[in-house]
């Protein structure tokens, strides 16, 4: 989902979604559910990969879409509707970390009866089977990631995930985020810098 993502957002113009775009302009509800269609999984991947949350993403997905439909009048095809669109998805997935960060929230951990449960655990159950020294490291690097990643700047994590994880350029994420090549790349500089001070001893 995440490639989709990508390749949507490195797409050039195309006729077919601008022409749905302007039917739904005018009213065409079937236009605008096709535009949807187009563009679901790849909205819900980015924010699944961005947020690691499926509850989360869920939300976003919605509020993105509703906001779309609010706003779709508004848009005059001076970017591509990809951009436009992400640059919806980014601000949400923006606020949704700026919570976190406020609450102090470790979206991973989730209480059960049994206690506390880490979600990805049961990915690497296999894993941990098979190679029990490599599983056990794994896990150490994976929440020292988490970790890193909690102590960023929620702009500097959005850049950070959208560079490395996605594979984004710095001009597209400038784009998204409504600003500057050069203002994205200083932010992904200065979260690279924290990271590798955080996870030095593992790399």
């Amino acid at each position: 989902m995440a490639q989709d993502a990508v390749g949507a957002v490195g797409a050039r113009a195309n006729p077919q979604i601008d022409s749905l775009i302007r039917a739904a302009q005018n009213g065409d509800h079937g236009a605008f559910e096709q535009l949807v269609r187009a563009y679901d999984q790849s909205v819900l991947g980015l924010a699944m990969n961005l947020l690691r949350s499926p509850e989360d993403a869920r939300d976003v997905y919605q509020e993105a879409f509703l906001r779309v439909y609010r706003n779709l009048h508004a848009f005059r095809f001076d970017c591509g509707f990809h951009t436009w669109l992400y640059r919806i998805v980014t601000n949400i997935c923006l606020d949704q970390l700026r919570k976190r960060k406020v609450r102090k929230e470790e979206p991973a951990v989730v209480e059960t009866a049994e206690g506390p449960l880490d979600r990805m655990d049961s990915f690497e159950e296999e894993a941990a089977r098979a190679n029990p020294e490599r599983s056990m490291w794994n896990q150490q690097l994976r929440k020292r990631i988490e970790g890193a990643l909690g102590d960023l700047t929620p702009r500097e994590r959005m850049v950070f995930e959208l560079r490395h994880y996605q594979g984004l350029r710095l001009r597209n994420i400038g784009e998204m985020l409504g600003t500057t090549e050069e203002a994205a790349k200083n932010c992904l500089f200065r979260a690279t810098r924290k990271m590798r001070s955080e996870l030095g001893d593992f790399l």
